[in-house]
Formats: C-alpha cells, structure tokens, sequence
C-alpha cells in the first residue's frame, strides 16, 4: 500500500495558525497563572490554520460507517436509524443541565418522564415496575439475576444453585449467572434452532433458579414451546428471565409477561430508538413482576398526591446498581420516541421489522443456505458453508461487503451455526436499500464462483486494507507518533 504522510506530519512546524497569533504574555508573567512544570518555550505540536483542521477531521468521520451513511444490517445489534426529533429535543437547556443532586421539587418535570417512561414499558411488556437504573444490557442482565437470587433468598429456598441457558443464547447470559454465583447449564437445541423441549425437560429440577431465554432466539426465530417452557419451569419453582435484545420483532404483538416470563431487561439504546455504539450511551432497564417487585434497585420513581419523588423505602432492595438514576438522557430519547408513535405506530414498528427480514430472507434463500425452514423474525441467518467449500469464507463475505458500501451483518454468531451470516434490517430500511442488498450479495456469490482471490483480499475500497486482526489485536497501536504511516 503506498506510504502517506498523516496531516500532523505535513504541517508540524511549517505553518502557523491563520487566525491566531502567538499570546504577547511574557513567560514570566504565565508562571504567576500555571505551575512552571507546565511551561515550555515551544510545543512539539503542529499548528495547522483552521480550515486544515475542519478538513481533515471532516475527512475522517466520511471513513466511519453509520447508519446514517450506510446500510447496517448487523444482526441482534438492532442498529436502526433513529428519528433526529429526539436529538433535537436534548437541546432544551431544562433537560441538558439538570444535576441529580437538585431538589427534588424543582426537577418534577424529570421525575415525571421518568415515571412514565415506566408506565410505558409496563404497558408495553405486561410487567408491574421497572427500575431504569441499569445503563447497558449486560449491566440490566447482571441486576436481573441478582433480582432472582434475592428472591430465592428471601423464600430461604437454597437449593437454587443452577442457571440454564440455551447454546444459542448471547454469551453475556452465562456470564451474568456465574456473576450472581449460579452453576451454568447449557440447553441444546434442536434441527430447526429452536429449544429443544424435551432435552430441557430433563435439565429443569429442584435446583433450577432460572431459565434465561431470548426470544426471538438468537437465529430470529420464535420460540414456538413458550408457554410449556414456562410451565415446566414455574412447576419447579424456577424462574423465567426474558433477554429483551429482540424486543423489536414483538412491539404491539405480544408481552414476555403472556409468555410467562418473570423478569425482563430491555435495550432502550436498541429497541427504542436512542442511538448506541462506541460503547454507549445505554440503557438496559429491567422489569419484574410482581412476586419480584419488593427486590428491585432503589430508587425508584413514585408518585403520591400528585408530587413526585425518589423513593428508597424497600427494606428488600439490592440495593444501588448504578450511580443516581440511570442514564437520564437516553431515558427521555425513550420517551419522546414512544409519545411521536403511539400504539399503532410501535406495533408497526414490529411488522416492518418482521417483514423486511422475511423479505430478505426470501430473496436470498436460494443464493446461501438458510440454518432453518421457520419463518424468520426480526432478522435472519444464513450459512456460508456452501461458499466455505469454495475457499471463500462468512468473514471475506463480510470484508467485500465494505467494498459496496455495506456494513458486514455480524459474523460466526450463533455459534451452533457453521460460517454464519446474522443479517437484521430493522424497520427503518427502505425496499430500495434492501433491493440493493440482495443485489450486492448475489453479486458477491457470482464473484465467488469466477474470482474467489477477489474476495480473500478484499475490501479494495475500503480506508484500509485488510488488516491482521490478531496482531492488531494483540499489539495495538494506542497513540500518535512523528512518523510516517503506511
């Protein structure tokens, strides 16, 4: 790949600051203001003119892919375009500067949305309260299964030492349980991906705390047995914990509570608009029914003769699960997002997402292999084992993908699925998007018949090569030096 000389290079000590002129304060004078340690003769830093500035790092963000530049289908992600109004509406100054330390009468406002974000969600999933503290889903499975554990505890029933978990489930599942102290248990599943029953059925005892299941399952298919899962695990005196990470396929459709679930965490930051990635902001929010309710985190949003307040009065609490209240600001991202739809239009949310997964999936069935003949929900997942024999595999797939202004759909998940492509399309995709995404993967699957070394080396297109993942990983690059880059 031929060298380049980055911007910092170019310009370190060839050009000063068009706009700006050196400060006329004498360097005896700066010492009364900062610690002398803190004082140099010259900076060992370029000083390029502003417009050099806005143009590179305007150049830098055109390398990012996001969905608001490209197609990103990256499957259980949920990585849907979010409506601007509820960015805009984070502009107010009465949101932005609000302190968690504030007098609780002069923020009835926050605590009002709040409130009622919760009164959403309960309406939404059938559950009876939700805390809005945990601010990731991870962070909302952790404070789920400890809501099991103190349960357990308070019925003094020590025999609750087992978490199963299907093997198909996220791996942040087995790793909450084994956090709250649980024994993990893997559920197999069956042909078509789904829970296999009667395997289960002998797994569910006497020591079973709780079933985790997501549903849709990771494959994007529905778990058609919910209702005798959640019989035989309630017989046992289990409970059932919804992993809500495929929330968008049942908006408006049905509740985890008719499913039988017990307790809930939710990714606002996927299914309900507010915008993630980079490793945030989040919100994993976790619902409970009521046999679950005296255990949730403080504090918790009440209300009474019409003046809202914090409320930590649960002698049953676990107690804190995060510093204040939950990540205010995604909450009322939340919020406003389910106001601007309203029922129908939350239900429609589901549909479309159901059907342009559906769509895709028929398109494309015929070009690589399905893992199941089950309708598909909210996304769907193909086997690249038919391409793998021909040298080419789900990851160079992905690679050339970027070559045609795509993100890779996630990759090698579920692991039970061999060379798997996971592909969600959201509901927020056009059918002239989609169309264009069939048209690239069929492409793809033609070049993979005539030039498979195409693909073995691809993205050609892309701001960078392929790259050495591993040793990228291993031996990261954490900071800028004076040199050139290749």
């Amino acid at each position: 790949m031929k060298k380049r000389t980055s911007l910092f290079d170019q310009l370190h000590k060839e050009k000063t600051n068009s706009y700006l002129k050196k400060p006329d304060i004498p360097l005896e004078d700066a010492s009364q203001l900062l610690d002398k340690s803190f004082l140099r003769e010259e900076l060992n830093i370029p000083s390029p003119g502003e417009l050099d500035v806005v143009r590179h790092y305007t150049n830098l963000s055109k390398l990012n892919f996001c969905v608001d530049t490209h197609f990103y289908p990256l499957g259980s992600c949920t990585m849907k375009y979010n409506p601007k109004v509820t960015e805009h509406i984070l502009e107010c100054e009465e949101i932005t500067h609000l302190h968690p330390y504030q007098n609780q009468a002069d923020v009835q406002g926050a605590l009002e949305i709040l409130y009622e974000v919760e009164k959403f969600l309960c309406a939404i999933t059938g559950m009876t309260r939700f805390s809005l503290a945990p601010c990731a889903g991870a962070h909302g499975e952790l404070t789920g299964m400890l809501l099991v554990s103190a349960y357990h505890r308070a019925r003094k029933d020590k025999r609750r030492r087992r978490v199963i978990v299907p093997d198909s489930s996220h791996g942040t599942n087995p790793a909450s349980a084994r956090m709250c102290g649980y024994e993990v248990v893997v559920a197999e599943s069956n042909a078509q991906g789904l829970l296999d029953y009667d395997k289960l059925r002998e797994l569910v005892d006497d020591e079973i705390a709780a079933l985790m299941l997501t549903n849709p399952n990771t494959l994007g298919l529905f778990e058609e047995e919910i209702l005798k899962v959640s019989e035989l695990v309630h017989e046992r005196g289990g409970l059932l914990y919804y992993d809500g990470a495929n929330f968008n396929a049942l908006l408006g459709i049905t509740t985890p509570a008719q499913m039988g679930f017990d307790v809930v965490h939710l990714n606002l930051h996927k299914t309900f608009g507010t915008p993630h990635g980079g490793g945030g902001p989040g919100a994993g929010v976790v619902g409970v029914k009521e046999s679950l309710h005296p255990f949730v985190p403080v504090p918790m949003v009440d209300k009474k003769n019409g003046y809202y307040y914090l409320n930590y009065d649960l002698p049953h609490s676990i107690g804190k699960v995060r510093s204040f209240y939950g990540n205010f600001l995604v909450l009322v991202k939340a919020y406003a997002y389910i106001l601007r739809l309203g029922t129908e239009g939350i239900k429609r949310v589901a549909q479309h997402a159901v059907l342009n997964a559906n769509y895709l999936r028929d398109k494309l069935k015929d070009t690589y292999d399905l893992v199941s003949s089950k309708p598909s929900m909210h996304e769907v997942v193909f086997s690249c084992a038919r391409q793998k024999e021909k040298g080419v595999s789900a990851l160079d797939i992905s690679k050339r993908l970027i070559d045609y202004g795509i993100h890779p759909p996630t990759m090698y998940f579920p692991l039970i699925v061999k060379e798997a492509l996971m592909i969600e399309p959201t509901e927020t995709e056009s059918k002239e998007t989609l169309d264009h995404f069939i048209s690239v993967m069929k492409k793809i699957a033609q070049e993979i018949e005539e030039d498979p070394e195409l693909l073995k080396n691809a993205p050609h297109r892309g701001s960078v090569g392929r790259v050495d993942e591993v040793a990228a990983a291993r031996n990261p690059v954490l900071k800028w030096t004076q040199e050139e880059v290749t």
